[in-house]
């Protein structure tokens, strides 16, 4: 292939391996904007994988699957943000508590359940692929934004609602404030736990969503698929520095990474090792890219 193929080839597959990461960053987001910082993004996504799969195998339909992958997700937030607002559990301990449930409850239902070492797997058709015959020929458009699955598209269009929601809407202003000043809000007659437990469900929805799309692409379940996608789409809300826009530029890096190590293991003669770890590289970089530069805005201040 041409260096400018390789290029197109590369952006092409990042702008539908973002897709998790981005899902999962819009849903964080919420929670983050209500003054909650969520760690458990990872168990969510986790949990939407593992029942997207198992439901659309048992039902043999990809929506049902997704439907009620995305239900169990939500379950598990509505489960986190209890102990969490109710019970007054520490939100981090809380988060990670969510993680570990869902790395080991995931593996043993599916050995309860399929009697296998935790991989399920389904023969399922594929994920609607859009496909404009129209559109496929535009220059560069064509070949970098179609061609992907429903759920890529789905993505974006909860990105473009976030943008709306978060700015233009009595909620969004409602739930910047909680995170701002939650005193304020309740002095309104305003609950600000309701907006914090709205968050955190609208955070399984789009984590459940990330997870689907991770096992429904594959048609199978691997234990912990996520491989802390989860975290790394925490660090993309604040690299994109808790706006939608920015969670989407952030998120193209880190899939425009792995789209790169998964296309290095096969053109380049580099360490295997190396070449999977390098997304998480990428990573710990930008994190630390990221601070230096927030030290630097505070020093010019």
């Amino acid at each position: 292939m041409k260096p400018w193929e390789v290029v197109l080839s590369l952006v092409h597959n990042a702008v539908g391996i973002m897709t998790p990461f981005l899902l999962a960053a819009t849903g964080g987001l919420y929670t983050e904007l209500a003054g909650m910082l969520n760690i458990a993004l990872e168990g969510l996504m986790l949990v939407g994988a593992f029942f997207a799969v198992v439901f659309a195998g048992l039902t043999g339909s990809l929506a049902l699957g997704v439907a009620l992958g995305i239900a169990s997700s939500m379950l598990a937030a509505l489960l986190f943000g209890l102990v969490t607002l109710k019970l007054k559990a520490n939100v981090f301990i809380a988060g990670l508590a969510t993680n570990l449930l869902a790395s080991g409850l995931t593996v043993v239902l599916a050995f309860q359940l399929f009697k296998n070492k935790g991989v399920v797997r389904f023969e399922l058709g594929s994920l609607p692929v859009l496909s404009v015959p129209a559109l496929q020929g535009i220059p560069l458009l064509g070949g970098l934004l179609l061609g992907h699955n429903l759920l890529v598209y789905v993505s974006w269009a909860i990105v473009l609602a976030s943008v709306v929601v978060i700015y233009r809407t009595p909620f969004g202003l409602r739930l910047r404030g909680t995170g701002l000043n939650a005193p304020t809000v309740a002095s309104l007659g305003l609950r600000p736990q309701a907006y914090q437990l709205a968050g955190i469900l609208i955070s399984g929805f789009t984590c459940g969503l990330a997870g689907a799309w991770m096992t429904l692409n594959l048609a199978a379940f691997v234990p912990n698929i996520t491989s802390g996608r989860g975290w790394i789409a925490l660090v993309a809300i604040y690299l994109g520095n808790k706006t939608p826009v920015g969670i989407v530029v952030a998120s193209f890096v880190f899939g425009l990474s792995e789209a790169f190590s998964n296309y290095a293991q096969g053109a380049l003669k580099v360490p295997a090792d190396f070449i999977l770890a390098f997304p998480y590289f990428i990573t710990v970089l930008a994190m630390i890219l990221y601070s230096m530069w927030r030290h630097y805005r505070a020093r010019v201040r």
